[in-house]
């Protein structure tokens, strides 16, 4: 993926995570719900990394494109 094909995939991620979010507005999600947002939350975290990733190898003077998608477990546990 290209930096312009992840921001694309960040707005629409965030654009379905407001839409789910909004539909419930005063209500409680259901199981199913919950976990699609939960889905939702780490790929959003994902491709947030990798947009990172790849912007720091360019500006290292590295290959952007060697960046790589991390494992949710490892991205879920950054230290805001």
């Amino acid at each position: 993926m290209n930096d312009k094909q992840i921001v694309n995939e960040i707005n629409r991620l965030a654009e379905e995570e407001h839409r789910l979010e909004e539909a419930h507005v005063g209500e409680g999600l259901t199981t199913e719900e919950s976990e699609k947002l939960r889905t939702i939350e780490v790929s959003l975290d994902q491709c947030w990394d990798l947009l990172r990733q790849r912007r720091a190898r360019r500006n290292a003077g590295q290959d952007p494109d060697e960046a790589a998608a991390r494992p949710a477990p490892v991205v879920e546990h950054y230290q805001q």
